[in-house]
C-alpha cells in the first residue's frame, strides 16, 4: 500500500473513532496555550482491534522499509509506550520505553527496559505537534549511549516549526497521516463543511497566534 492511501486511511480510522475531533468555531486550549481548531488522542484506537492491528502494522512496514538498520524500537511515554510495544512485538525487536524526566524515586530511571550501548533505536510516538517532547525523549536514548537512528508516528500536524526542529537534530521523521489527509478525509466524509476548510489550513500556518 502506497504512502499516500496509508495516510487517507489511517485519517479516516482517526475520524470514526473520534481520536480525532474538529471544531473551527469553538476551538480547543491546547497545554501549550494555543487555540486549536483540531484536537488529536490517537491513543483512542487502540480500543478498536481492526483499526489497532491496521495501524502497528502499517508502523511496522515503515520501519523495515526507512530504518532498515533498526535493533529496538523505544516508545515515546506516555502515548507512544502501547503502540510502540506493539510495533516491537510484530517485528520481534526488544522494546523500551522513555520518560520525559528521570523518576524521582527508585531507580530514577527515565529510560525503562534495556538499552545497549551503540544499539540502534527508532522512537515511536503517536502525534507530531511541534516534536519538542518527542525529541527530548530521543536525546535521552542519545545520551544513555545507543543511536537514534529516526523517528516513526501514527500523525502530524505538519508544522514548519518541527520539520526545523528535526532537521536540527539530525533525526529523520516518518509519520503514517498528516493534517492534510485528515482535512481532505473529513469534507469527503463530510464531518466539515467547505466553508471550514479555509479556517483549518489558516490555523496551522500560524497555530501560535490564531484566534487570540
Amino acid at each position: 500500500m502506497d504512502s499516500m492511501t496509508t495516510a487517507h486511511q489511517v485519517a479516516s480510522y482517526l475520524l470514526e473513532t473520534e481520536a480525532v475531533k474538529l471544531s473551527p468555531d469553538q476551538p480547543f486550549k491546547w497545554s501549550s496555550g494555543w487555540n486549536s481548531p483540531i484536537y488529536c488522542d490517537n491513543r483512542v484506537t487502540l480500543s478498536f482491534p481492526h483499526i489497532r492491528s491496521y495501524i502497528k502494522q502499517q508502523l511496522a512496514d515503515l520501519i523495515k522499509q526507512q530504518y532498515p538498520e533498526a535493533e529496538a524500537i523505544a516508545g515515546v511515554a506516555t502515548a507512544g509506550i502501547a503502540q510502540g510495544a506493539l510495533v516491537a512485538d510484530l517485528l520481534e525487536m526488544p522494546f523500551l520505553y522513555v520518560r520525559p524526566e528521570p523518576k524521582k524515586h527508585g531507580m530514577g530511571n527515565q529510560i525503562e527496559g534495556r538499552l545497549l550501548h551503540g544499539q540502534k533505536v527508532v522512537m515511536i510516538e503517536d502525534l507530531i505537534s511541534t516534536g519538542g517532547s518527542s525529541l527530548k525523549a530521543a536525546e535521552a536514548v542519545k545520551v544513555a549511549g545507543a543511536e537514534v537512528v529516526g523517528m516513526a508516528a501514527i500523525f502530524t500536524y505538519g508544522f514548519a516549526l518541527a520539520d526545523e526542529n528535526f532537521k536540527q537534530a539530525g533525526i529523520p521523521l516518518f509519520c503514517l497521516s498528516n493534517y492534510n489527509a485528515l482535512l481532505e478525509a473529513a469534507a469527503k466524509q463530510g464531518y466539515i463543511q467547505e466553508s471550514a476548510m479555509d479556517t483549518l489550513a489558516q490555523w496551522r500556518q500560524s497555530p501560535d497566534t490564531w484566534n487570540v
